[in-house]
Parts: C-alpha cells; sequence; structure tokens
C-alpha cells in the first residue's frame, strides 16, 4: 500500500510539474551557425512558443563537429523541459551512417521527437561570373577541367555534401570538395569565385539569387519547387530518381515528461498549420510542416536505411 501511494504521489507532483512548466526561460540548442535556414526557421517557431508559454524560449547556436557538437549537447541535457534540439535529417539521419558507430549520441534513443516544422529543396548555385547556364553546361564546364573545380557545402558529412556527392555520381563530374562551418561563412568565396559551385536552400542565397550575384541551375526536389517554379529539376534534367528533401524538426531529450512534449507538439501544430507561419517560412524558402512524435520517428528510420547506400558509395567521412 506504501509503494502504491508513493508511486500516485510522485505521478501526482510530476503531472503538477509539468502543468507549470515553464516557470523559466527554455534552450533551443541550433547545432547550425547563426545567419542560415536553420536558425530562421528556428526563430519563428521559438517566437510564438515565448508568445504563447510566457517565457523566452532563447536559441543557443552550437555549430560544429557535423551538428554532433549541439545535438550530444542536447541529447545530455535534464529532461526537464528546459532544453530543446532544433535539426533535421542530417543530424538524426545522416550522422548515424557518416559516423558509423561512433556517434556519440543515439537520435533515436536520446530524443523525444516533438513535430517536423519545415522542408525545402536545395539548388544549385553558381557565381554569375562562371560562364554556365545551364547544369549541361556545368557538367561540360566541369569536365573540361577535371579536379579544378571546386563545390562548397555547409560542413562535411552534411546533407549538403552527400547531395553533392550523388550529383558528381549521377553526372560524372569530378569536382573538389571544400566543407565550410555553415553557407553563410561559404558565400564569400563563392561569390568571388573562389568556389565554383554549392547545394543550398534560399535562406541564405536567395538575397544574392535575386541581385543576380548567383545563378540557380537546377532544384533537388521531385517536382518543380513553387519558390522557383522556373528551375527544373535535377531528376528532370536527366538524373532520374534524384531527389534531396530537406527537412527540420524539434526534439526534447529523452524521458522528458510526456505532457511538456504533448503541448509542444499541440502549439507546434497549431502554429505551423497557420497563414502567419506559412507566409514567414516562405519568406526564407521553406514550406511549413507538422506531424506527430511517431511521424518523425519514422522518417528517420526511413531516411537512415535510404541513406546508407548513398554514404558508402560516395565515401562519406566526418572531417
Amino acid at each position: 500500500m506504501r509503494k502504491l501511494l508513493a508511486i500516485l504521489l510522485l505521478a501526482a507532483a510530476g503531472s503538477t510539474y509539468s502543468q507549470a512548466w515553464p516557470t523559466k526561460p527554455v534552450r533551443v540548442i541550433v547545432p547550425y551557425p547563426p545567419g542560415g535556414g536553420a536558425e530562421a526557421a528556428a526563430r519563428f517557431l521559438t517566437n510564438h512558443f515565448t508568445q504563447t508559454f510566457g517565457q523566452p524560449f532563447v536559441i543557443d547556436n552550437r555549430p560544429g563537429g557535423n551538428t554532433v557538437i549541439g545535438a550530444e549537447a542536447g541529447a545530455k541535457a535534464a529532461p526537464d523541459g528546459y532544453t530543446l534540439l532544433f535539426t533535421g535529417g542530417s543530424t538524426m539521419s545522416l550522422q548515424p551512417l557518416v559516423f558509423a558507430g561512433k556517434l556519440p549520441f543515439d537520435p533515436l534513443g536520446d530524443y523525444a521527437p516533438v513535430s517536423m516544422v519545415s522542408h525545402f529543396p536545395f539548388f544549385l548555385v553558381v557565381p554569375s561570373s562562371l560562364q554556365v547556364n545551364t547544369l549541361a553546361e556545368l557538367v561540360a564546364y566541369v569536365k573540361a577541367r577535371p579536379g579544378t573545380v571546386s563545390y562548397a557545402s555547409n560542413g562535411s558529412g552534411l546533407i549538403s555534401h552527400l547531395g553533392m556527392e550523388m550529383l558528381k555520381q549521377a553526372t560524372g563530374m569530378d569536382l573538389l570538395h571544400v566543407p565550410y562551418k555553415g553557407f553563410a561563412p561559404a558565400l564569400p568565396d563563392l561569390l568571388s569565385g573562389r568556389v565554383g559551385v554549392m547545394m543550398a536552400d534560399l535562406a541564405p542565397v536567395g538575397q544574392q539569387v535575386r541581385a543576380g550575384s548567383l545563378k540557380v541551375l537546377a532544384a533537388t526536389s521531385q517536382q518543380r519547387s513553387g519558390f522557383l517554379p522556373e528551375v527544373p529539376t535535377v531528376a528532370e534534367l536527366g538524373n532520374p530518381g534524384y531527389e534531396i528533401d530537406v527537412w527540420f524538426g524539434l526534439f526534447a531529450p529523452a524521458k522528458t515528461p510526456p505532457e511538456i512534449v504533448a503541448r509542444l507538439n499541440a502549439e507546434s501544430v497549431k502554429y505551423l498549420s497557420s497563414p502567419a507561419a506559412k507566409e514567414a517560412y516562405g519568406k526564407v524558402g521553406h514550406e511549413t510542416i507538422h506531424s506527430t512524435p511517431e511521424a518523425v520517428r519514422a522518417r528517420i528510420v526511413a531516411e537512415q536505411k535510404a541513406f546508407a547506400k548513398a554514404v558508402k558509395d560516395a565515401g562519406v567521412k566526418p572531417e
């Protein structure tokens, strides 16, 4: 009887704690540098949470280590609802394959998914000074200069790196990889022509595309993007089956009280389905999506299976 009473008291205390949450600021780790699409997507959602829950939701940029530094910090945080992680497929689906058993956290075991947040294609961009205007022309240009043209990524072992390696395999291009600590740090070298090409979302490159400083050659989506409908897809340009759909989602450390996860999910769904959210995310080239926690987990499992061969074939390794 005493044991049962103790269990009931603990359950009641946990429920009361969850109902009171949050009573102080909440940290949201973003394992990317400031100024990119990840931070923008996180900020829209955290601003809504700040207004709704009455406590600041503060973004904590923790870039580096293929997003592993930030994700490991989140996994080791107390599961009390005061630390969250905002990241996507590069961290949860790709890094377990890139690190091959040496990842210092388990995406499925150490985290409780909350919801999907946004998704978007990458766009293949080159500086306006490069004398190519189509993917076919880029392929011809690179093949005429084997091993001398480089491409930038936002980090070794991330989706943009894998996407370019898959494109190299599909087209036979011989490109040198130059990893940066985010898309923003890569932009000056891309704009100056020090690197020849990059695969990125519109958040970091949209302004330069609109200004004519960068040219867009192709989109990685299965269908043409509504953001740039005039741009053909990599698949329709003679590479059937090629697709990179990038996504971000919200996660809490495993064992975070389910009531807190449920409240976060409900508010995420409410906000992300609103016209205001769709407009905000559209400005950075993202489409809002929302889901159950189970759907996030299912996507991670599916992507880990789908990426396995591509990672092996491309020889993608952490650097």
